[in-house]
């Protein structure tokens, strides 16, 4: 069987096209022969469990250590006397396929009486009977909770401290948070370890990042070395802008493009050009498949809305103590991250997927456009969709706002589901980010149609300069001579049937339409 670019669980050498796994956090062998415990943490789909099963495998063939990764995920409920059990025979099963005969542990049978000690006794009977160090990476350590996460540290922590009585010479924990975060999900207060951290005995926290362009050109280039079919830059270039090098992002798109059943270029003769990658881009939108529909799932759970919803007006939250600490975890969970020095959602494909979950709503409160806006030369009449967009804002708006979960977002995102729904067809490119006080569009039409919208609260005094300033330099940036300024003021006192006027200023050669809504 050919090769593939691999979108659901960890990657294998012999199917799939992949990095190879240590080079992309190369200092754990170095703490593994340090006898460190330590952590491993990065957002979902970027290869921690790949890295981890390839590198035990790897370190055990080698003949040094015997070295085994295996999941908590299955133990999320039950208690302390209920999971330990299954844990020790979760790791027995999982030896007896992954680990030689001279490395298997004892039998579980005797270690289960005291789930207190389960664990601690059993891997210290464990490393006393084999040749080798042990190793273990325990994934999805973060799923585990309450009284069941506090005892399994607990024994990790008394075994290290323990020795050199026989224990794991490195034990890793896998997951999605930094061991410090662990402990919010202690409860109740009485029970702690006591100290700073439920996992103190770690001496380092390393994270994953995502791909650079050049090991996205060489993830890539796998696939032109086995089928010969080629990646123009032009396409390779688009697919590191929409997909910021998230490897599951970039997986999900090559797949799309070649080896996907449904795949767009099928034709191995045929190389893969910008336009392919922005088809399927469009299919995986579409699609929603699990591991983008799980991070758009909670969009409207508090502290999600609260990271989100000013990136999205581009505003500054004003005294929220609690924004860094849930922006943190926002990073965490792989939705936002900083650029620039600017606080962003993560990658243009996230940030579509979550523009169009939250205009979906306005999308179909729409039966049909006030305003044909397409012409029949096939471009676009952008005046046409601002009258459209108007007479639709003061018939509806206030309505909408007041059914939206997105109060100050609402404006914004009214408009982009007029938007989505009139240029079906086409393309919109969305740019947000924490403090720049305005959301950017650009609307591509046809074949070779730009127009670019910048979307603005209207509350500061100085909104309309800076507005139709910034307007002029994008536009002067993508060598258009016209842009569209629609500040929205949600402090009017305009009544709504009267709201609408539009004007048109110069700005350094570039003609700003400004559109008060």
């Amino acid at each position: 069987m050919p090769k593939r670019f691999n979108t659901a669980g960890p990657c294998l050498i012999e199917d799939h096209y992949m990095l190879p796994s240590e080079e992309r956090l190369p200092q754990v062998r170095d703490l593994i022969e340090d006898g460190s415990f330590f952590v491993v943490h990065a957002p979902r789909q970027v290869g921690k469990t790949t890295l981890m099963r390839n590198l035990s495998r790897q370190l055990t063939a080698e003949g040094k250590y015997a070295a085994l990764t295996t999941s908590l995920e299955s133990f999320m409920e039950g208690g302390a006397e209920t999971v330990m059990p299954q844990l020790l025979k979760n790791l027995s099963w999982e030896s007896e396929y992954f680990l030689p005969a001279e490395c298997q542990p004892p039998p579980v049978a005797e270690f289960t009486e005291n789930p207190l000690i389960a664990l601690k006794s059993y891997l210290s009977a464990w490393s006393a009977a084999i040749d080798r160090p042990l190793v273990l990476f325990l994934d999805e350590a973060d799923s585990v909770t309450g009284s069941v996460l506090l005892s399994l540290l607990r024994q990790l922590r008394d075994g290290y401290t323990a020795r050199p009585r026989p224990f794991p010479q490195s034990v890793a924990l896998i997951g999605l948070k930094d061991v410090r975060d662990y402990k919010i999900q202690i409860r109740p207060e009485t029970e702690t370890l006591g100290t700073a951290s439920p996992f103190n005995i770690k001496v380092e926290s390393l994270t994953m990042g995502y791909f650079s362009p050049a090991e996205v050109t060489r993830l890539l280039h796998q696939h032109t070395q086995e089928s010969g079919q080629l990646f123009k830059p032009n396409a390779i270039e688009e697919i590191n802008r929409q997909t910021g090098g998230q490897p599951w992002l970039v997986n999900a798109l090559a797949a799309q493009l070649t080896t996907h059943y449904n795949a767009i270029v099928k034709d191995r003769a045929v190389p893969v050009e910008q336009v392919h990658v922005l088809v399927a881009k469009e299919r995986l939108i579409e699609r929603r498949d699990t591991h983008l529909d799980s991070l758009v799932s909670h969009l409207h759970e508090k502290r999600i809305k609260r990271v989100i919803e000013p990136i999205l007006t581009g505003d500054v939250p004003a005294g929220d103590t609690t924004y860094d600490e849930d922006f943190a975890y926002l990073k965490d969970l792989g939705l936002v991250t900083v650029e620039g020095g600017l606080r962003r959602i993560a990658n243009p494909i996230y940030s579509e997927i979550i523009s169009r979950v939250l205009i979906h709503f306005v999308q179909t409160s729409i039966p049909e456009l006030p305003v044909e806006c397409a012409r029949k030369d096939g471009t676009l009449d952008m005046m046409g969709l601002i009258e459209g967009f108007l007479e639709f804002w003061r018939e509806n708006g206030e309505i909408l706002l007041r059914g939206m979960s997105y109060q100050e977002a609402a404006p914004h995102l009214v408009f982009m589901g007029y938007l989505q729904r009139v240029v079906n067809g086409g393309r919109v490119d969305r740019e947000f980010a924490l403090g720049t006080r305005r959301a950017d569009l650009v609307v591509h039409y046809g074949t070779a149609q730009k127009e670019v919208i910048e979307l603005k609260l209207a509350q500061a005094p100085k909104a309309v300069a800076r507005g139709t300033r910034q307007v002029s330099e994008y536009a002067k940036r993508l060598g258009l001579k016209k842009g569209y300024l629609i500040l929205f003021d949600r402090e009017a006192v305009t009544p709504w049937e009267e709201r609408g006027e539009v004007e048109e200023v110069d700005v350094d050669g570039v003609t700003v339409v400004v559109v008060r809504a």
